[in-house]
C-alpha cells in the first residue's frame, strides 16, 4: 500500500454528529495496542498479534499515515479507519484503486460508528480526492463487515479465495 497522493495530511478533524476523526496522537497508543490484539476483532482477519509484541513494536506515537483516521467517541479512540491505495493487491479489480479498511473496538460494536465514520472519511476523500473509486475487501462470513459495505454503497466486483476462506471485494464508484 503507498500513499494517497497529493492530499494535504492531516486535515482537520472531521466531526460527526457523535464521533470526531483525526490523525494518531500518543494518547492512541493504548488503544491501537488493544485494538491489534483483541480476538474478537481479529475473528475474520487472521488472529490477534499478542500485547507483548505490540507493546514491544509500536511507536510511542502512532505514524500519521495519510489515510489513517483514529475515531474518537467522547474524547477516547474507539476505531481506526484508513484509506490507503492498493497497489499490491490480490485482485486485479482493486490494484491501483483506494482501499477502505477499519477496525472498532468491540465496546463500539452495534451502535452505528463504523458507518458514521466510514461515511466521514469517504466524504472527505470525494472532497481531497474527487473521481476516486475506492475498494473494500472482507471475508464473506463476516455478516457484519458486509452490511457495513452495502450501507456505504459498495457493489460486489468479485469472491475469491485467500487466507483459507472465500473474500468478498466490492466497490464504491466515484459519482457516489
Amino acid at each position: 500500500m503507498e500513499d494517497l497522493g497529493p492530499v494535504s495530511w492531516p486535515p482537520a478533524p472531521i466531526s460527526t454528529e457523535r464521533l470526531v476523526l483525526r490523525a494518531p496522537e500518543a494518547r492512541d497508543r493504548a488503544a491501537f495496542v488493544e485494538l491489534l490484539a483483541s480476538p474478537e476483532v481479529h475473528v475474520y482477519l487472521g488472529g490477534p498479534r499478542p500485547e507483548e509484541e505490540l507493546e514491544r513494536e509500536l511507536p510511542g506515537t502512532p505514524e500519521p499515515w495519510p489515510g489513517s483516521f483514529v475515531v474518537e467517541l467522547d474524547g477516547s479512540m474507539i476505531g481506526h479507519v484508513l484509506l490507503r491505495r492498493a497497489t499490491g493487491h490480490r485482485r486485479p479489480a482493486a490494484t491501483g484503486k483506494l482501499d477502505l479498511g477499519y477496525l472498532f473496538l468491540p465496546r463500539a460494536w452495534g451502535a452505528g460508528y463504523a458507518a458514521e465514520a466510514c461515511a466521514a472519511a469517504l466524504g472527505w476523500l470525494a472532497e481531497a480526492l474527487p473521481g476516486e473509486p475506492v475498494v473494500l475487501t472482507t471475508q464473506s462470513a463476516n455478516a457484519a463487515s458486509m452490511r457495513l459495505a452495502a450501507k456505504l454503497g459498495f457493489t460486489e466486483v468479485e469472491r475469491f479465495e485467500a487466507w483459507g476462506s472465500e473474500q468478498w471485494l466490492g466497490l464504491r464508484s466515484p459519482d457516489r
